[in-house]
């Protein structure tokens, strides 16, 4: 798999990339930050642009991107074989992506959107655009051909273009694929290899269902049978020791008390929520996220916020990440630790970005974000 010296230089690599990261007591650096060339100059000291603000907002998210992309990748390249677990979450920007350039290309845009480039770990021959056949030929992506052949349709005797409006089915589809793969790719890891990356990946998926179950009934009142078409359905395996490993807070959350091997796939809490009504608060008691819900306040109305969810997931899983990175340093886990790591420090900057792009200080982008 991967010998003992790539282990430890990648970690040690990861460690002081780390250290200079904006996560952990290096995020309060961020709140004192009020226009986006102070964040330019904070993040990008020796390469900070001198650009007029309209013009720097799209720019500087940019770079930060591909800043984090970058540190994922040059990690993952310390491995002479790296597993296939990393190429996919590398390539998770690559899914993204497509899903972009297929929206651009059926709403007829003029200019082929942005992609990141991921060098030798991207498939998609994003140079094609707008052909979206030329640009997935070849690739994992080819069972995508028949579901976008199926969304043309005739109208008035005459073909219409090959690609229709969107529809939320594009997305699940890629979520579908893209955590399948990355679900069966983890287990082809050792054990002691996986520990962590089992627990926060199972919880990962198990969350996003239910954050866009959520936000289908809330913003698009969806019924619950056409919820589940869109929810990405991972069998769940026996977690064993790695439910003891991860066993190491100081006090367990009211949500690890409850048993990890309760249910047959990820989907299953998505699908309980689906009974639970969204303006009764005492219906979610017994749920097992019922500890990322906007909680009620005495003489107001409750109703369920997915957004407030959504944030509350991220936390919680950064805050899995960020436990469990330095807690086995020969294992692979820490490798899958960091690249979470990164990633929700992108979102943190990317988030101060467009709050900055709007008037909001960074510090009230990290209050509404509920980065403590």
């Amino acid at each position: 798999m991967t010998d003992l010296g790539e282990r430890s230089y990648a970690y040690a690599k990861a460690s002081g990339i780390i250290s200079k990261s904006f996560v952990g007591n290096k995020v309060r650096i961020l709140e004192k930050v009020s226009r986006l060339s102070e964040l330019d100059r904070l993040v990008f000291t020796a390469s900070a642009k001198n650009l007029p603000e309209k013009e720097l907002l799209r720019d500087l998210e940019k770079r930060i991107i591909n800043r984090e992309v970058s540190s994922i990748i040059s990690i993952v390249k310390c491995f002479s074989r790296p597993p296939e677990f990393f190429k996919l979450l590398i390539r998770s920007y690559e899914y993204a992506d497509l899903l972009s350039a297929i929206i651009a290309s059926m709403d007829k845009e003029r200019n082929a959107p942005a992609h990141v480039d991921l060098g030798s770990f991207q498939t998609v021959h994003f140079e094609a655009w707008p052909d979206i056949p030329k640009m997935i030929e070849g690739t994992a992506f080819d069972f995508l051909l028949e579901k976008l052949n199926k969304m043309s349709s005739d109208k008035g005797g005459e073909k219409q273009s090959f690609y229709e409006k969107p529809s939320f089915s594009l997305q699940s589809a890629l979520d579908q694929h893209y955590y399948s793969a990355l679900w069966n790719a983890l287990f082809l890891l050792p054990e002691l290899d996986r520990q962590a990356a089992e627990r926060i990946l199972s919880d990962e998926i198990s969350l996003k269902n239910s954050s866009w179950a959520l936000r289908l009934r809330t913003f698009y009142q969806l019924p619950a049978k056409e919820v589940k078409l869109h929810l990405v359905d991972i069998p769940e395996k026996k977690h064993g020791s790695s439910a003891r490993y991860l066993r190491t807070w100081r006090h367990d959350p009211p949500w690890e008390k409850k048993s990890m091997d309760a249910s047959a796939s990820l989907i299953h809490e998505a699908i309980c929520s689906l009974d639970y009504q969204l303006d009764n608060y005492s219906d979610w008691s017994s749920w097992r996220w019922k500890e990322f819900l906007n909680p009620p306040f005495e003489g107001r109305h409750w109703q369920a916020d997915p957004r407030f969810f959504q944030n509350a997931a991220s936390r919680y899983l950064y805050n899995l990440a960020r436990h469990n990175f330095r807690l086995n340093p020969s294992s692979l886990d820490t490798i899958f630790c960091f690249i979470k790591l990164k990633q929700f420090e992108e979102d943190v900057l990317t988030s101060s970005v467009e709050g900055l792009g709007i008037g909001m200080s960074v510090k009230e982008t990290l209050s509404m974000l509920g980065v403590e």
